[in-house]
């Protein structure tokens, strides 16, 4: 049996790693290095994949058919290109953090966030190392796509 310590670390980790994955993305965003929409970030990755530093998949539409076999083949091309993916449930969130951000676009424009590609090695954000520290740690737990839940707020 696992201690209640140990399911209130884990669950004090994802919402720091929750956090940093937020504001990774709005960093992102705010310097141009952030792709969204998975026919968008298909057309980058086949472009010049040596860019993407992480995948972010929505984990919220687990019943469409159709974009299910979009992320496998999303996945394994990362996967063959040493991208980091991450599966995250509660998109929702990142749609208020990104609409918030640049209110200059239509809101249309943030409507597709199934896939989204963080762009920009060269920027060595503190935030992508523990996101990407997380997803490393999830794999050797055997979770070959590791998942995150964003809290509602």
């Amino acid at each position: 049996m696992i201690p209640e310590e140990s399911f209130v670390s884990i669950e004090n980790r994802m919402q720091s790693v929750g956090l940093a994955l937020e504001e990774l993305l709005v960093t992102a965003q705010k310097q141009d290095c952030l792709t969204v929409g998975i026919y968008e970030s298909a057309k980058l990755l086949n472009a010049d994949p040596d860019s993407v530093v992480l995948c972010v998949l929505s984990a919220d539409d687990a019943d469409d058919v159709a974009l299910q076999i979009h992320f496998t083949l999303l996945q394994a091309f990362c996967c063959d290109s040493g991208i980091t993916i991450l599966r995250v449930s509660g998109v929702q969130r990142l749609q208020q953090l990104l609409v918030a951000v640049d209110s200059n676009r239509n809101q249309e424009e943030h409507g597709d966030l199934h896939c989204m590609l963080v762009t920009n090695p060269q920027a060595d954000h503190c935030r992508l190392q523990e996101v990407g520290t997380y997803c490393q740690e999830s794999r050797r737990l055997d979770q070959w796509v590791p998942e995150l839940v964003l809290q509602e707020r």
